[in-house]
Formats: structure tokens, C-alpha cells, sequence
């Protein structure tokens, strides 16, 4: 056996069945397609909804996005390297959902409790005025 045959066994064998058809690649990218031609229609189409819910619709598109990504795209399964991979892709999501939960968070915290310019005018004119009527 040469070593172009051999080489071209050994690349056959690491990746035999790991690759997606076309058809699979295909039906990936109509999804991801899809999924990202939704969020965009319901922002640039100014859908009448209510805020937190639009947010919540956009991200959770999003990740059905991530996850088409990975099994269509990436090839992710629980039967490579033994499950090692999907483990490995779990641990990341779950450090990226808290990344992103906690960016929420702290967001919508600042939006909170920030005050905003015109009702920070109106204090300070009732503090201008109040101070002209003592002194």
C-alpha cells in the first residue's frame, strides 16, 4: 500500500460520516437563514409589541440559531471523541447564557436608575427656585 492510499484511508476514516450532506447543509443554512430574516423583520417592520417580549423573541431566535450553527455547520453530536466535544460546547454555552443574562441585567439595572436629562432639569429649576424664595 503507497502513502498517498494510506493517507487518504486515514483521512477517510477520521472524518467518514462527520460531514453533513448537501441536502443537511442546505436545510442548515435555510434555518439559519431564516432565523436570522425573522428578528430583522420584526425590528425594521416596527411590529407593535411590547419590548421585553420583542428582546426575548430575538433571543431565543438566537440561540436556536447558535445551536443550528453547531449541529448543522460544526457537526456537533454526543458520538464524537466520546461525547468530549458536546460536553466541552455545553460548558461554553452555559458560561455564555450567564455572560449574557448578566449583561441583562446590569443594563436594565443602569436604564433603571439612571435619571434621565429632562426630569434632572426639573429638579434643579425647583431647586433654583426654592432657593431664590428663601434668600
Amino acid at each position: 500500500m503507497s502513502a498517498d492510499t494510506h493517507s487518504a484511508q486515514s483521512h477517510d476514516a477520521g472524518h467518514g460520516t462527520g460531514h453533513g450532506t448537501m441536502g443537511q447543509l442546505m436545510i442548515g443554512f435555510a434555518l439559519a437563514a431564516i432565523l436570522t430574516i425573522i428578528p430583522f423583520g420584526l425590528v425594521m417592520g416596527e411590529v407593535e409589541m411590547n419590548r421585553t417580549a420583542l428582546v426575548g423573541i430575538i433571543m431565543g431566535l438566537g440561540a436556536i440559531q447558535i445551536v443550528v450553527h453547531l449541529v448543522f455547520f460544526l457537526h456537533l453530536n454526543t458520538r464524537s471523541e466520546e461525547g468530549n466535544t458536546f460536553m466541552a460546547t455545553m460548558l461554553a454555552l452555559i458560561i455564555l447564557v450567564i455572560v449574557l443574562a448578566g449583561s441583562l441585567w446590569v443594563m436594565h439595572n443602569m436604564n433603571t436608575n439612571m435619571m434621565p436629562q429632562h426630569e434632572m432639569d426639573q429638579q434643579i429649576e425647583q431647586m433654583k427656585s426654592l432657593q431664590s424664595q428663601q434668600g
